[in-house]
């Protein structure tokens, strides 16, 4: 008679900590801050197209290359605040931004 294994449910914060690492771990902590950084880029891709704006016209708004938006879309980790700040200003969107720092290094939330 076989027999039926029973499956063990995990939460996805489970998950994380099983695999990247507990909350507090420095590769934890590198995990939810570039998945912020991702999110940050796909949030500026979508407000971008609900302005009507291609990545050339937000350049132009705020002076950099289509190539630099579309670096900043896929990647916004080697872009500083004060061109994130530009991006969000030229698309009048809502921003706020809370920085923490402790012990030299800095978190986004």
């Amino acid at each position: 008679m076989e027999t039926k294994k029973k499956k063990r449910r995990m939460t996805l914060d489970q998950m994380k900590d099983k695999h990247i690492g507990e909350i507090g771990s420095e590769e934890r902590e590198k995990y939810e801050f570039d998945l912020r950084l991702d999110v940050l880029g796909e949030m500026i891709k979508s407000v971008r197209k609900e302005r009507h704006l291609t990545q050339e016209q937000l350049g132009e708004l705020i002076g950099v290359q289509k190539s630099q938006i579309s670096k900043l879309e896929r990647n916004a980790k080697n872009v500083t605040i004060e061109t994130i700040l530009k991006v969000f200003k030229a698309l009048k969107a809502n921003i706020k931004f809370s920085i923490e720092m402790a012990d030299g290094d800095f978190k986004v939330a």
